[in-house]
């Protein structure tokens, strides 16, 4: 009888160790399929917003496309139809639309 819970007690031991590397390995995997991914989008996303200059066709948050008029600190003059100007956040802006319409 001694034999059979020594025998359980060294068996459990292994099956923690399989546990911990399928946690790890668990982990590991969203790293590199969720949060690395993610990141590498922000630091592109921040870099964009940064090299934003006149000239640039851009589209922001909520979906109006104009023209970059200028550039002051971190406000954008955007030009949209028939010499209409808005002045937005840097951060409102979403995407370069003149890249994407290239292709």
């Amino acid at each position: 009888m001694t034999a059979t819970i020594l025998a359980q007690v060294s068996g459990g031991g292994a099956g923690i160790m399989g546990q911990v590397f399928l946690f790890g390995s668990i982990i590991l995997i969203m790293y590199f399929f969720m949060i690395r991914p993610q990141q590498k989008k922000q630091k592109e996303s921040k870099k964009f917003i940064e090299e934003i200059k006149k000239g640039d066709e851009v589209v922001t948050i909520g979906g109006i496309h104009g023209k970059v008029s200028s550039v002051e600190g971190d406000t954008i003059t955007l030009e949209l139809d028939r010499g209409l100007k808005v002045k937005v956040e840097k951060s409102a802006i979403s995407l370069d639309f003149s890249k994407k319409t290239t292709k």
